[in-house]
């Protein structure tokens, strides 16, 4: 058993050195991205933009895939990438593609022997190490011969210095290209690191992360609520990792790293939140990060309400520290100035206000089409971008009334009927659209039906919002809570690809 000490503090990760793409990579557009006036303009990605399509570009989309072919094509896919506009393709086992044999498995532990042995007998073999990280257990000798058997190195920590700690210590001790996170309340599944692998033939990739699905049986009212809007289930959906955008962070619960882009690894003086950091860190660095659903990973819900509630609160204090290392980055809300002023008149509900609210829209509306005079129908396209922006922008008002205010929510509707009413509205259509985004979102998993997904919702709001003003509270800060304009990025820029 080898003991390691000392404090790691995690510096800025540099960027890739390469960022091109090898011949026969392979791309398809997202799901969500909306094509505009005949293919001449796509609208999506993360965080969401328009991009204007040059003919050597938009002939290269007509036929589905886009496969990087040559330099033209190359340049195209890498856009896309970047923009989350489209996803990798490539099957697992493509030529080039890292293998088992260049991943060190990291497990940070304490206690929980028999979910260890139940999650080292899930790893797949021939691997390039698993190193298990003893973080102060009450009985190191049983653990440490359970990971022994298992094939696997053992450091230890004497005390307890937290998950971050525990898995720098495992980072700095792999020697592999490659490091895979995995907590010990986790059971991969077959064939999870595969498709985690084949991102990293991209070399600007410096972060590949699974979907983190209920681990079975799933019992009781919460833990059918966990299985389909757990926190860490990110959906079905492959996803590039931006902040501000539908996948803004992955969680550490289990993630492959590329050793030269985590550099130290974790922030070992947060105890929550740490693995956003990282992931703030890394894009801040250049690093492009992936969320690949076709690799999933079981994770043992917590479905008492009492440990669940705490954990939902728990997790709402790690915003204020966020909010102060990373400006910006995690906003309750992103809105245009045009989409602000609309959901505060709708918020007065006069009839003054109302009819105003259309006016901006209508002047919006204009002024957007003729930004977008290169579309054959510009007038259109402009209508139609107006509509899903004001249609996001009360989706996310909505969200933030339930969840980031609700305690400014609870305090307006003391006096006054109409907060009572846009609160009870809010509460309802937001809990009843959220149920019915999720009730698909695993087909392995039964969700409560809509009374009873509305009431666990908002009571997870409840709880995420209470640890977020308790978090501020402490820090003495207020950056949690402000809103953030739309900037770089941000829907409705006009970005051109012109290509050859």
């Amino acid at each position: 058993m080898v003991s390691t000490s000392g404090s790691v503090q995690a510096g800025a990760a540099t960027g890739p050195t390469a960022t091109r793409l090898p011949r026969g990579f392979r791309v398809v557009l997202d799901r969500r991205v909306h094509r505009f006036d005949g293919g001449a303009a796509l609208l999506g990605g993360a965080p969401p933009r328009l991009m204007l399509l040059a003919p050597a570009a938009r002939a290269l989309l007509d036929g589905g895939p886009i496969t990087v072919t040559d330099p033209t094509s190359a340049a195209l896919v890498r856009r896309l990438l970047d923009g989350g506009l489209a996803h990798p393709t490539d099957a697992p086992g493509r030529p080039g593609a890292p293998g088992p044999a260049d991943v060190t498995v990291v497990i940070p532990v304490k206690d929980r022997l028999p979910a260890l042995t139940r999650l080292l007998a899930a790893l797949p073999a021939g691997l390039g190490g698993v190193i298990v990280v003893d973080d102060g257990s009450a009985d190191p000798a049983a653990l440490a011969r359970a990971a022994r058997a298992a094939g696997a190195r053992v450091l230890r920590h004497a005390t307890s210095r937290g998950p971050a700690a525990a898995r720098n210590a495992g980072l700095a001790a792999a020697t592999t290209e490659l490091v895979a996170f995995l907590d010990s309340d986790v059971v991969p599944q077959p064939g999870w690191l595969e498709p985690l692998l084949a991102r990293f033939v991209d070399p600007a990739v410096g972060l590949a992360a699974p979907r983190i699905v209920a681990l079975p049986p799933v019992r009781g009212w919460i833990g059918r609520y966990e299985a389909v809007r757990s926190s860490l289930d990110l959906g079905p959906d492959p996803a590039l990792v931006v902040p501000r955008s539908r996948v803004a962070y992955v969680p550490s619960a289990a993630m492959v790293v590329r050793r030269t882009a985590v550099g130290a690894g974790f922030d070992e003086g947060m105890h929550v939140a740490e693995d956003v950091d990282l992931v703030l860190r890394l894009h801040a660095g250049g690093w492009r990060l992936r969320y690949e659903p076709a690799a999933r990973v079981a994770h043992d819900h917590r479905a008492g309400f009492g440990a669940w509630w705490s954990r939902k609160a728990y997790y709402g204090t790690g915003a204020a520290p966020l909010a102060q290392r990373h400006a910006g980055a995690v906003p309750p809300m992103v809105l245009s100035p045009w989409t602000a002023a609309v959901c505060a008149l709708l918020l007065l509900q006069r009839r003054r206000a109302t009819a105003l609210a259309a006016v901006i829209g209508v002047v919006a509306t204009d002024r957007l089409s003729r930004k977008l005079g290169r579309l054959r129908r510009p007038l259109v396209s402009a209508a139609r971008l107006t509509g899903m922006g004001f249609v996001g922008a009360v989706a996310q008002t909505a969200s933030a009334i339930t969840r980031h205010y609700w305690p400014l929510a609870l305090l307006g509707c003391l006096f006054s009927a109409r907060a009572r009413r846009a609160v009870l509205l809010a509460a309802l259509a937001e809990g009843v659209w959220d149920w019915w985004g999720h009730r698909d979102a695993d087909p392995g998993a039964r969700p409560p039906g809509p009374l009873g997904y509305l009431i666990a919702h908002r009571l997870d709001d409840l709880a995420y919002g209470a640890g977020l003003w308790w978090g501020a509270l402490r820090a003495r800060t207020t950056a949690p809570l402000r809103p953030m304009g739309t900037g770089s990025g941000s829907a409705g820029q006009e970005r051109a690809v012109r290509q050859g």
